[in-house]
């Protein structure tokens, strides 16, 4: 399966990447819109955003109790996004809702199950609880998503392989922690270029800083592409 492209939008408003997203308009299909622009913006940058000719990843990690997460993803279905995110520690009954939800109010949305953050070394995630190292966790939790009905999964691209060998085949896999050769790591700690995420088995990539801080945007993005279409 070739894997694809995800564009993160760090931005409070549509207002402040529509330069960009002009000139990546026919290269790039997919972008993500996460919680410091929802917050910002609402539901109406979603909508803007998708008016553009974008399919949107709407990354709003959701975590609560069933009936509230399960009315969240009531509410997000009327927006026009194909794929939107909750926390897998919320638990198998919360994740359970939340699919029930999701097929009955939009059938061909795609919930995402966030495992262990990529931002989170193994001395983090053993402050919060859990004695084993993230990608023990990523495949409990991975796992316990996928019981529960969800068909994709957030990870770290250095937890493809362990999850690829559990996973049925259909579970997508969306990998944040991707930096070409030449980019700066910033806040991630679990990283791999496009190509060796492609290679792994990744289903999609996400990238931002990488595109948004190039002197050319579109052709930071085609090289990604390429780089995925080689593989």
């Amino acid at each position: 399966m070739p894997c694809d492209l995800i564009l993160v939008l760090d931005a409070q408003s549509p207002r402040e990447v529509a330069p960009v997203l002009r000139q990546l308009q026919g290269t790039v299909r997919w972008v993500k819109v996460g919680l410091e622009m929802f917050t910002a913006c609402g539901p109406d940058c979603v909508r803007e955003i998708a008016g553009l000719g974008f399919s949107v990843f709407l990354d709003l990690k959701l975590h609560d109790i069933p009936n509230t997460v399960a009315k969240a993803v009531e509410s997000c279905a009327q927006l026009p996004i194909g794929m939107l995110t909750l926390h897998t520690c919320g638990g198998r009954e919360m994740m359970q809702w939340a699919v029930k939800a999701q097929q009955q109010h939009k059938p061909d949305l795609l919930l995402l199950g966030v495992t262990v953050l990529t931002s989170m070394s193994a001395a983090g995630l053993a402050e919060t609880g859990p004695s084993d190292s993230p990608e023990k966790q990523v495949v409990r939790l991975g796992r316990l998503a996928a019981d529960s009905g969800l068909r994709g999964l957030v990870c770290s691209p250095l937890e493809i392989a362990p999850l690829r060998a559990v996973l049925p085949p259909g579970v997508a896999l969306v990998t944040p922690g991707i930096r070409p050769r030449d980019a700066k790591a910033d806040d991630q700690t679990r990283i791999m270029t496009p190509a060796e995420a492609a290679r792994a088995g990744a289903t999609y990539i996400v990238v931002g800083r990488p595109i948004f801080k190039a002197p050319d945007p579109a052709a930071a993005a085609r090289a990604i592409l390429a780089e995925l279409g080689s593989v």
